[in-house]
């Protein structure tokens, strides 16, 4: 009998338990309503503390109805009270508080100034004098070319090296075709102003059937067209600069998290249907990864995307997508406009009253590791999406030389001295241009000291004669004060370079020259600049050197007909294969 009353009595309890539980739950539902009602009484004279840090408008009000066009686009939208004013326990930099070109940016924001037309006052503006280019660190100072007022970069590309015609392209050498592949109609797109906003008069540059010619289209789109057998983008292609202006000024129309990778990354797409990928800042310019981390672990760096895409256009490889860095409101471009509410519920405001979020990914998507604005711009690297795999299929291939991203064991190529013997005798290793393509990108990593190039891809249209893509090159420019010799094994064990690779190193390493110089010149037209501190761009010249060493030392023991390939004299494929050696 007893047991039974007990029994009775805990089914009550249960029973209040969960009532009380569902009246907090609805409490809690309407708290913004009543949050709302409030701040109407107030008339926007609501008591609060008075911080010396004070967040935009946007920041404040974060956890009221999203934005008027994005809650009307998201009808049911959780609209709860889900702000949770969280501690920033991070000691890592995951915050950009101490970024010294926020406030530049700012500044220059509030100036309206662009990069672009900055960039082209460059040559002649200290009147009276050399043009100077200074590093905002203080820095040395960089004098353009030989000639005053000429600019070593446009000097570079002048160079007779820079003017080789590639061979002349054959059917089937373009991604696309663009009277069968590609069709792009505005109208059935639903948004004609990619073409010319504000332009009344557009209609009647359409022709007559309505369809829209290859020079009117999205700048991104003609991107992808230009696309070859041989390059991302020619030398001189008009559409690289717009393509650069677009990532940063295009309105950002939708945001979510991309799927794999280690670390979070964000997808954009703009108003005119491009899409980019957003690498937030995780560190500032002058943080060296430390020294405890493997390569597998590092951060990946927005301005190391960045860095990339000016190296590899120096080098004139032209295979790293277009980036661009740019400020982005963490408020409104990317919280009010996603629709991936497990990005939007990683949202929240810092004890120091800045707006952070983290997202999900496998490393680094913690609370500890929030990325946080100042209050709520977050500065981060854009680099054009390639085109979709629908349209273009891409292969992947694992890294011959990859390591072994194991904490204790070795790659087979870190201890067999003659590793490269048994890759040249593989294909597409066996024949063509693969081989020396791996030597340009074993190169190109190594001016950075990037580690972590485990896999690469190619357009599957164009089978093994084609190029490299270099993609992913965020854990680039990590350490300035040490090189990274590991990653020039390839180049050592295989000895073999292109003519062209090799007659630029040269060429970068003279003083008229210099590749230090050419890349502070070429990054000062990002938005971020300055993009690299001194020691980094010191650390390239330094490593220049250091390749120039190691193919030396081929040349004495081999001979430089047997290590330099002359790609200059015609089509490569027709050259004898890395086996006959």
């Amino acid at each position: 009998m007893i047991k039974m009353i007990l029994f009775r009595k805990f089914r009550v309890f249960i029973l209040m338990v969960f009532l009380v539980a569902c009246t907090m739950h609805i409490m809690i539902d309407l708290l913004p309503k009543l949050e709302k009602r409030a701040v109407g009484a107030g008339g926007g004279d609501a008591a609060g503390c008075q911080c010396a840090h004070n967040p935009s408008d946007d920041s404040r009000n974060w956890g009221k109805r999203r934005g008027g066009s994005a809650a009307e686009a998201d009808a049911g939208w959780p609209n709860k009270h889900t702000l949770r004013i969280l501690q920033d326990f991070s000691n890592e930099p995951g915050s950009n508080l101490t970024s010294r070109s926020l406030e530049k940016i700012a500044a220059a924001a509030a100036d309206g100034a662009e990069p672009f037309e900055r960039a082209k006052r460059l040559p002649g503006d200290a009147g009276g004098g050399k043009p100077l280019v200074r590093d905002a660190s203080g820095g040395r100072s960089v004098t353009a070319a030989a000639a005053p007022g000429a600019s070593r970069l446009s000097a570079l590309f002048e160079h007779p090296l820079y003017k080789v015609d590639l061979p002349p392209l054959a059917d089937g050498d373009t991604l696309f075709n663009v009277n069968t592949d590609i069709r792009f109609y505005p109208r059935a797109a639903g948004n004609q102003e990619w073409h010319n906003e504000g332009n009344e008069e557009e209609e009647e540059e359409y022709p007559p059937t309505g369809e829209v010619t290859a020079e009117s289209y999205p700048n991104w789109l003609r991107f992808h067209i230009g696309i070859n057998r041989h390059e991302l983008y020619s030398r001189h292609n008009p559409v690289l600069d717009a393509l650069l202006k677009d990532l940063l000024t295009q309105r950002i129309t939708s945001v979510a998290m991309k799927s794999g990778g280690t670390q979070l990354k964000l997808i954009m797409t703009f108003q005119n249907y491009g899409q980019a990928l957003f690498k937030p800042m995780k560190q500032t310019r002058e943080q060296e990864t430390p020294p405890d981390f493997f390569y597998f672990s590092d951060f990946e760096r927005h301005n190391a995307e960045i860095a990339a895409f000016h190296l590899d256009r120096i080098l004139d490889f032209r295979r790293v997508p277009p980036v661009a860095g740019r400020l982005v409101n963490m408020t409104r471009e990317i919280r009010d406009v996603t629709r991936d509410k497990k990005l939007w519920r990683t949202f929240f405001i810092s004890p120091a009253n800045n707006i952070c979020f983290y997202g999900e990914c496998s490393y680094y998507c913690s609370t500890e590791h929030a990325l946080c604005g100042k209050p709520d711009q977050i500065e981060g690297s854009l680099a054009a999406f390639l085109p979709d795999l629908a349209l273009a299929k891409r292969k992947t291939w694992r890294n011959p030389w990859r390591r072994s991203y194991h904490k204790r064991k070795k790659a087979e190529w870190e201890v067999d001295p003659d590793y490269c013997d048994e890759v040249k005798q593989m294909p597409p290793y066996d024949r063509g241009t693969r081989l020396l393509d791996i030597m340009d990108m074993t190169i190109f990593d190594f001016l950075m000291g990037n580690m972590d190039r485990h896999h690469y891809e190619t357009f599957e249209k164009f089978g093994n004669e084609t190029f490299i893509i270099h993609l992913d090159n965020g854990r680039g420019f990590g350490k300035h004060s040490h090189d990274e010799l590991s990653i020039l094994v390839p180049l050592s064990q295989c000895c073999r370079v292109k003519k062209s690779t090799y007659l630029r190193l040269q060429l970068l390493a003279k003083e008229e020259y210099q590749l230090s110089y050419l890349m502070e010149e070429s990054l000062l037209r990002d938005r971020l600049s300055p993009v690299l501190i001194q020691p980094h761009l010191q650390a390239m010249d330094r490593r220049l050197r250091l390749v120039l060493q190691v193919l030396a030392g081929c040349m004495e023991k081999e001979g430089y007909a047997n290590v330099v390939e002359d790609d200059l004299a015609g089509d490569t494929a027709t050259h004898r294969s890395p086996g006959d050696r």
